[in-house]
């Protein structure tokens, strides 16, 4: 590892912690008008009202000598007062903390259940000598939907239509079973096929073959393999798990948790600064504890496992089972809706509040009395707009991270580690709730698998022998990265950013549903769906109408990775 690596991971997390101790300061905002609108936001802000605030809560100080002090507070497990309630912050932040991570465990119970289920049929083709196969796209439909909008699903299904479980709360044993459905589902499908592509892998490379011939024991190969592909599995894990606490915020919300993610996006949206610095560095030392557990048992575990046997590379044997008519279906209705709603006026408050749908109302309305026909097509071409311009900012920002892997380093491990829902909270802070702050926290994010996959072509592309005879003909370094890499790396990146360009629009939609994007009266599909939620039981249409939409780039999504995915096996 080089040392500009190492300086650039020394840089970025002595800049996150002082990105998250001086917000109050870093926003631009004097922090004790800050405070008055958190407390009282009818208060007249005059000088001797904020000149009293400032000598109460010591923010005549500064910002240098009041970081010194929060710092040694944190230290010490004091976290401050809350801005709103006045009371201490980190017991209020820790108690809400145990509830998020009982659902975490609930979670990631449902997710081990998913993967055995989607790894068995695998290992029991493998131990028969049979080629594997992959599951389709619609098989796995629901674990690759996002945990906020898997969420309102469950929601409609199973405690609207079919009242089995409560919609909100936090009373009972029954009430953690739809968030941690929600929660666990897309995780363990995700995982679940990953794990089931390595167990077939690992039964195609030549050990096995070896050890039976040898006449191993079944078990003995079983247990070997399993290890196998659990080693490449972990480090996913660690990612899907940080990806679990972003995810954990919007499921909190829409079934009313008293979590610390939601206890978190409160403090945001408040502006109570004290409470979203806690909650905000509580849950990224969660998630880059985890991201550490998952590398240092990838490392015990692969270090077993070199000493038993020594790992191949083969090629996948496993073939993608896309489906041309699910993908064809999706863009066709997709588009349908489009030429549909288009031309209808989406800010028009013409109707009746919350109309059913009708022949004249195909959707209904919302609560505004407003077409949500209209709204939703509107905000199908406004996100996904968004989205392919947030994609080619990222693709751009990734090309560049393969040129200079070491100063990217820091910033690329950090984004990894930080959840786009954290990032949207920290922006929301800075720049305060609007599309443009939501559209910054996915670029602050969404770079970084660019990055990576842009750093490992760079360094397949150095290797080439003719690159290195670049400098036998009179190129500069400066000239080899920006004539001959750079060009090498555009075709295999913007392929790559196109295809992220439907997750990216979920994931502004869920930015959105949170409050942290665009603000009222925009069609955006989070906005529309958040609108929806509190006539959830007497008007579900206006919460199903934004699912539907979201459900068909969600499938186009899967059915565009398949079949980029065949492409590039050819």
């Amino acid at each position: 590892m080089s040392a500009i690596a190492w300086l650039s991971r020394g840089i970025s997390a002595v800049g996150i912690l002082l990105l998250i101790a001086l917000l109050p300061w870093l926003s631009g905002r004097d922090p004790a008008l800050a405070l008055l609108r958190a407390r009282s936001g009818e208060q007249e802000a005059s000088v001797e009202t904020l000149a009293a605030i400032r000598t109460a809560w010591g923010l005549d100080q500064g910002p240098f000598a009041l970081l010194l002090q929060w710092a040694r507070g944190m230290l010490r497990g004091d976290a401050g007062v809350s801005w709103v309630s006045g009371k201490p912050v980190m017991a209020g932040m820790l108690h809400a903390g145990s509830v998020s991570l009982t659902l975490m465990f609930w979670s990631l119970l449902v997710a081990v259940a998913v993967i055995l289920l989607l790894s068995l049929p695998a290992l029991w083709r493998g131990v028969a000598g049979r080629q594997p196969v992959s599951g389709s796209a619609v098989a796995v439909l629901l674990t690759t939907l996002p945990e906020f909008l898997l969420a309102t699903v469950l929601l409609l299904l199973f405690a609207v239509w079919q009242p089995w479980f409560s919609p909100y709360g936090w009373q009972s044993p029954r009430d953690v079973v739809l968030p941690a459905l929600a929660l666990g589902l897309p995780a363990g499908g995700y995982l679940g096929r990953l794990y089931a592509e390595a167990i077939g892998t690992a039964f195609s490379e030549r050990w096995v073959i070896t050890w039976r011939m040898a006449g191993v024991r079944r078990w003995a190969i079983i247990r070997a393999v399993w290890q196998r592909g659990l080693i490449s599995l972990l480090p996913v894990l660690g990612q899907v798990i940080v990806a679990l606490v972003g995810g954990a915020i919007a499921v909190e919300k829409v079934f009313a948790i008293p979590g610390i993610g939601r206890a978190t996006l409160g403090a945001a949206i408040a502006q109570d600064l004290p409470a979203l610095q806690c909650g905000i560095l509580l849950l990224l030392l969660f998630a880059m504890s985890v991201s550490c557990v998952c590398r240092l048992m990838q490392s015990v575990l692969a270090g077993r496992a070199m000493r038993s046997f020594s790992f191949s590379t083969p090629e996948s044997t496993q073939q993608a089972n896309p489906s041309y008519l699910l993908a064809g279906i999706s863009l066709f209705l997709l588009v349908a809706l489009l030429m549909a709603g288009l031309p209808r006026d989406p800010w028009m408050t013409a109707f009746t509040r919350l109309a059913a749908p009708d022949w004249g109302l195909p959707f209904g309305a919302d609560a505004m009395g407003r077409d949500l026909l209209a709204r939703v097509a509107h905000g199908t071409l406004h996100t996904c707009l968004l989205a392919l311009g947030v994609a080619l900012i990222c693709l751009v920002t990734g090309m560049f991270a393969g040129i200079y892997p070491g100063v990217f380093s820091g910033p690329m491990e950090l984004a990894n580690a930080l959840p786009t829902t954290l990032a949207g909270m920290m922006v929301v802070a800075l720049l305060g709730p609007g599309e443009s702050g939501a559209v910054l926290a996915v670029v602050l994010i969404a770079w970084a698998p660019l990055a990576a996959h842009s750093t490992a072509l760079a360094a397949e592309i150095r290797a080439r022998p003719w690159l290195r005879l670049l400098p036998l003909s009179g190129i500069g370094p400066i000239r080899r990265d920006y004539f001959y890499i750079l060009p090498a790396l555009a075709g295999p990146l913007f392929r790559h950013a196109m295809l992220r360009v439907p997750g990216i629009a979920l994931t502004l939609t869920s930015l959105g549903f949170l409050g942290l994007g665009a603000a009222p009266p925009s069609p955006e599909w989070g906005r529309i769906l958040a609108e929806g939620m509190p006539y959830v039981e007497r008007a579900w249409w206006g919460v199903l109408t934004p699912v539907i939409a979201m459900t068909l780039l969600a499938l186009l999504a899967v059915s565009g990775a398949s079949l980029t995915f065949r492409r590039s096996s050819k």
